[in-house]
């Protein structure tokens, strides 16, 4: 069984890849859509690579999802040639690959440059870290996904334009231990792929509809928790693939089965190690920080939505009863709720971010939960009446509304004074570009309940 890796050293990794004489490494970057690029490079380029950089063709920040480029964008585009962009490996960040049989690592990349590093999520996501840090309080997070497995491939998919899909087990049977039992090789498959690459998983089991499953994440420092959700997902997807099956992280991919959540576990620690939120003097031992926590995050979702809910696909699941927000509210250990703070002793004491689905970029979901979050303890934001009992019954005033669409979204983040401040203007006038592009991008589908809604009658 091969070994996990412990966190790493620009020495230390030098000498692990000639030990182990690994010839091929796997370098990736993060893009705004949340996906892993990157590419192979042999072992003389990445050692070369590790002490000096390298240059990363700056197209991964210029295209979409489905690698169509981007026509007005000011960052980078045909313009300025599509130049290369100043990488630097994160030698911290070296992981195993258990699903490729020969020796082979990855590690994920960074930017130098202020313009690339302007607009790269993990540069996002550590300068929000550092602000944090500024404040005498560093972060901790896990991320849980929701993702459904269907017994098809790539290609049957496509033949089948995404209709008639066939999930891995028919039926509602949410923490089902007949299925997690009849299908125990996939479940320890998953959990020891996940061990191995040092993301581990705390818990897995099925969730309410055919096929889906839900994988909660260890606690780590915000940084590498942002990592191991990016690379959970990624190498899900692979492990999927490589047995036959497909899984599948959207939001919300059928209108019969609630959506595919992504809740983030956040909590704050002061530098010696203690927590921040946790006030045994206090109501439900929230202390002034965990409660002005709560506060910048419900001020500031509406505005910073379009970092969390960042396709057109999220806004399928924001609607009422269906397990998903459709305010800013929060409540204590309340799950009707955007937030839920979860009351425990200083080890547990944390906050909830339920709003946030499973198709998130992990990198700018935490940026925006956390980076709301410290605003609101450096002006002593204070959070409205916590919610008893259904949220959904409650009547939220409009300010603490939530966009109703990504464009809606956009606008809204596009013109936020504070996200300006939090992360500076040229990221958000690029992602809100990006994700009105997004949504423009829909507008011109003609889409399955279109035609049977008009076909005939209209």
């Amino acid at each position: 069984m091969k070994k996990e890796v412990p966190k790493m050293t620009k020495e230390s990794v030098r000498s692990y890849i000639q030990e182990h004489q690994i010839e091929n490494i796997k370098l990736a970057v993060v893009d705004v859509d949340g996906v892993l690029r990157g590419k192979y490079v042999n072992s003389k380029k990445f050692l070369s690579a590790l002490d000096k950089g390298f240059g990363f063709c700056s197209v991964i920040f210029g295209w979409d999802s489905n690698d169509v480029l981007y026509k007005n964008d000011s960052f980078t585009g045909w313009a300025d040639g599509f130049t290369d962009a100043n990488a630097t490996i994160d030698a911290s960040s070296m992981r195993m690959l258990p699903t490729e049989d020969f020796k082979s690592v990855i590690f994920l990349v960074d930017f130098s440059e202020s313009g690339a590093a302007s607009v790269c999520p993990r540069s996002i996501l550590r300068s929000t870290l550092e602000r944090l840090e500024g404040l005498g309080l560093k972060a901790s997070a896990s991320f849980e996904f929701e993702f459904f497995l269907f017994n098809e491939s790539p290609k049957s998919v496509r033949d089948k334009n995404y209709h008639n899909l066939e999930p891995m087990t028919p039926g509602n049977f949410g923490y089902s231990i007949l299925r997690s039992s009849t299908h125990a090789n996939y479940y320890h498959q998953i959990m020891e792929l996940s061990k191995e690459m040092g993301m581990p998983l705390e818990g897995l089991h099925t969730e309410t509809g055919a096929g889906v499953l839900e994988g909660a994440l260890e606690y780590s420092e915000a940084l590498r928790a942002a990592d191991n959700g990016a690379l959970f997902k990624n190498f899900v997807k692979v492990w999927a693939q490589q047995n036959n099956l497909m899984a599948c992280f959207m939001a919300k991919w059928s209108s019969s089965y609630p959506g595919q959540s992504g809740h983030i576990h956040i909590s704050l620690q002061n530098t010696d190690g203690s927590s921040a939120f946790y006030d045994k003097s206090k109501a439900n031992g929230m202390s002034d920080v965990m409660r002005w926590f709560l506060g910048g995050q419900q001020k500031l979702m509406p505005e910073f939505l379009a970092m969390v809910a960042s396709t057109c696909n999220s806004y399928t699941r924001l609607i009422p009863g269906f397990w998903a927000p459709t305010a800013a509210s929060w409540g204590i250990d309340n799950r009707t709720c955007a937030l839920r703070a979860i009351p425990g002793s200083e080890k547990s004491q944390r906050v909830e971010y339920r709003v946030s689905a499973a198709d998130i970029n992990p990198y700018l979901a935490l940026a925006a939960a956390i980076g709301s979050g410290l605003w609101g303890i450096e002006n002593k934001i204070e959070p409205t009446k916590a919610v008893d009992g259904n949220a959904y019954d409650v009547d939220f005033s409009q300010e603490l509304q939530l966009p109703r669409t990504l464009s809606q979204a956009a606008e809204k983040f596009k013109n936020s004074k504070i996200a300006r401040n939090l992360f500076g203007d040229i990221f958000v006038d690029h992602y809100a570009y990006t994700r009105l592009w997004e949504d423009q991008q829909q507008l011109g589908a003609i889409t399955d309940w279109q035609l049977k809604r008009y076909f005939e009658i209209i």
